[in-house]
């Protein structure tokens, strides 16, 4: 592959705009100049697959169309690279992504996040596609990265990559969530997944001041960065410092029963309990409120079933298999039905989560943060650990 640079389109091209935005610094400047992303990206990508996107994805191969190709590697969007853990093939879309270069944005605001200096030591959990394992080994050595890997043929491709490129860190085929003790303590950790528990053998293996920076999602849904320091007690805390939307990691992935579980075969409602509401399904479906809903609630989930004309459903469900709810939304109406059934209001439960969220004044991602104690049990709370984020109990 031949690098290809215009003031429009690629490696310099992308870091004007990336230090424009912020998100790259002067001081990995160096570290993106000598690391070209198009080296750690395959020959057939999916540019820009977001969370919410379920329609078609045209993949781009470079073997078709390098120009298209080139400009997707140096646009800000992220490169899907492997779906259904590998098990999808031909062109089209698979159902679940999988791997993925990260949006070149977020890769550098989460290592500007993790401060980490020449010499540091540090984790990385989830190569992908070994562009951040790389990065860091420009910033640090080699000799001071360890990145591990779940899926082998993933970790085969990165580690072909890196030693093209020159990098040998210590490249790990196993499972992240439990890190990597044999080169532990570590001054930071990059965890390149999203998580909803931040892995205790990663905070145990982190030296007291050392730094976690991780995507962190609720089981309700909306995840943010948060960036924990690790204390002398054993115990990690630190504010959210902004949204994101990562793969889960595959140890803490979610399997989700069939609604027609909760609704005992029978046709919806069932025995539904019929109500009306005045909240919009929409007020709570953007990712902000839906992460505020997700710190204060627990084991509950939603699912929007969309038909034509802009209508949909709600459907809310706890992880007990217990209790489910539908709010069906309807473009221009100011009340929405409401059916639900077993021991948890869950409508109620939202309603109540985005009632506090609202009262105090909508605030962001960076006014949240999170605790996670010596055993293990993580805590939210709004502008400083003195004030929890209240438990909603249903």
């Amino acid at each position: 592959m031949t690098e290809r640079a215009t003031p429009e389109a690629g490696p310099q091209g992308l870091a004007s705009r990336l230090m424009a935005s912020g998100a790259l610094t002067s001081d990995w400047l160096p570290a993106y100049q000598a690391v070209s992303r198009e080296k750690f990206v395959p020959d057939v990508i999916w540019p820009a697959v977001g969370r919410n996107d379920g329609g078609p994805v045209e993949s781009i191969d470079f073997r078709a169309d390098p120009e298209a190709w080139f400009r997707a590697v140096y646009s800000d969007t992220s490169l899907t690279t492997r779906w259904d853990d590998g098990n999808h093939t031909g062109p089209g879309r698979g159902k679940v992504p999988t791997c993925s270069s990260s949006q070149p944005s977020m890769v550098f605001s989460m290592l500007a996040a993790l401060d980490v200096r020449p010499g540091a030591k540090v984790l990385e959990v989830g190569t992908g596609t070994g562009w951040n394992a790389a990065l860091l080994s420009e910033r640090v050595g080699p000799e001071n990265v360890v990145t591990v890997e779940f899926d082998p043929e993933s970790a085969a491709t990165a580690r072909a990559r890196l030693d093209a490129a020159g990098y040998n860190p210590v490249a790990v085929v196993g499972d992240g969530s439990h890190g990597w003790s044999p080169c532990a303590p570590y001054d930071r950790v990059l965890i390149t997944a999203s998580v909803r528990e931040i892995p205790a053998d990663i905070v145990r293996q982190t030296r007291p001041g050392g730094i976690i920076v991780s995507p962190y999602a609720t089981e309700y849904g909306g995840e943010a960065v948060v960036r924990l320091t690790v204390q002398e007690d054993g115990s990690a805390a630190g504010p959210f410092v902004g949204s994101s939307a990562f793969m889960r990691l595959r140890q803490q992935r979610s399997y989700r029963t069939h609604v027609r579980e909760y609704l005992g075969g029978k046709p919806w409602p069932a025995d539904g309990r019929r109500t009306t509401t005045t909240l919009s399904p929409e007020d709570v479906a953007p990712w902000l409120p839906m992460f505020a809903v997700g710190l204060q609630t627990q084991g509950l989930f939603p699912y929007p079933e969309r038909y034509d004309g802009g209508s949909y459903t709600l459907w809310l469900r706890d992880t007990e298999v217990s209790s489910w709810a539908s709010v069906d939304f309807v473009p221009g109406a100011q009340e929405f039905e409401v059916y639900q059934s077993g021991p948890r209001d869950l409508w109620g439960e939202v309603r109540a989560a985005y009632a506090w969220w609202s009262d105090q004044d909508r605030p962001g991602f960076e006014r949240f943060g999170l605790t996670v104690n010596p055993d293990g049990t993580p805590w939210a709370w709004l502008d400083s650990p003195e004030h929890p984020v209240p438990a909603v109990v249903g």
